[in-house]
Order: C-alpha cells, then structure tokens, then sequence
C-alpha cells in the first residue's frame, strides 16, 4: 500500500518472501522475509518483524529484526524494539528497555591520530615563552608493611569502681519537695 507521502506500508496480515528493493520510506507492520534494499527509511512497527539482510540509509525498529542492518546515516532500536544480528551504521541509538544481541561497527575511529594531532596544534598555536621544568618531586617513601598485634579474645572485663573522691570535695544536696 503506497501513502500519498511517498511511503510505503507492510500490512499486519502481508508476508513478503524474497528480494525487496526500493527508493522510497517502507513501514513493515507485517512481515519481511530475505533481503532488503532502501535508499530510504526503513520503519518497523512494534507488530512488524522482518526476518532479513537490510540494507538501507536509516532505520527504525520498533518492533523484531533477526538479521544484520547496515544503514549509510543510523539505526535506532525503540523501547518495544528487539534485534538479532549485527549492525554496522555511523550512528546507532538503542534506546532503554530495548533489546539486542549482536554487534554493533560505527565504522573507522582514530584514536592515536586525534591527541597527537590536537597536542600538534596546541604546540603551533602557543607563543614561544623560555622553557620551564617543573621542580622535581621528592621521591616518596615505599609503604611498610602495617603490623598490628592481635589480642586473643578474653572474659568480659569488670566495670571500673568509681573515681574516688577528693578530699574537701564540695558535695551538693538536692532537696526535693512533694505536694
């Protein structure tokens, strides 16, 4: 069923067997089994499951893939959404409560490239100032060994009596009246 937006919608009661291709949106609330191609958008509603290799610019699963999803822009999986398989896609989005198993390539991260090249430009970019060492610190002591002595457990210890009291002590009465 085309829409008037130029999309395209998988019925719940429709099953799609084989090779799907396409330049325009796809909305699968039915089932799509074996391999699809989209220029496009591929939306997968929470009653649609698609059983296949996709191959599409983005993607949206709300409802069950089992297979891989490579996307040239993103794959998002909802909430409701529930994936089997790897996904390869600049940028991948599983949302909390989501479900997934599989793989996950963003494609090529330079991690070496990027602080050399930063450090690079920080150092082109910094007048030039008489260089300075920094004082060198002390070396510190390696840490000893704690020792600490264990006591065997006794019989309960006796209260201590009462201080004595001083001599010449001021002693003070206290007088209460009843009614």
């Amino acid at each position: 069923m085309a829409t008037t937006d130029g999309s395209t919608i998988i019925g719940e009661s429709i099953l799609i067997s084989g090779s799907l291709n396409g330049d325009e949106d796809l909305t699968v609330r039915g089932r799509v089994e074996g391999t699809l191609t989209l220029t496009k958008t591929l939306v997968v509603e929470p009653t649609g499951t698609v059983k296949a290799e996709v191959q599409v610019r983005n993607c949206v699963i709300a409802g069950a893939v089992v297979g891989n999803v490579t996307a040239t822009e993103s794959v998002e999986i909802t909430r409701e959404g529930r994936m089997i398989g790897d996904i390869q896609a600049p940028r991948v989005i599983i949302v909390d409560g989501a479900s997934f198993r599989g793989r996950i390539d963003m494609g090529e991260v330079e991690i070496e490239a990027e602080p050399e090249a930063r450090a690079a430009r920080a150092v082109a970019a910094a007048p030039a100032r008489p260089a300075l060492r920094p004082a060198p610190r002390p070396a510190m002591p390696a840490p000893r060994p704690e020792i600490r002595k264990v006591e065997e457990p006794s019989a309960p210890k006796p209260p201590a009596p009462p201080a004595p009291v001083a001599m010449g002590a001021v002693k003070r009465k206290v007088i209460v009246k009843r009614k």
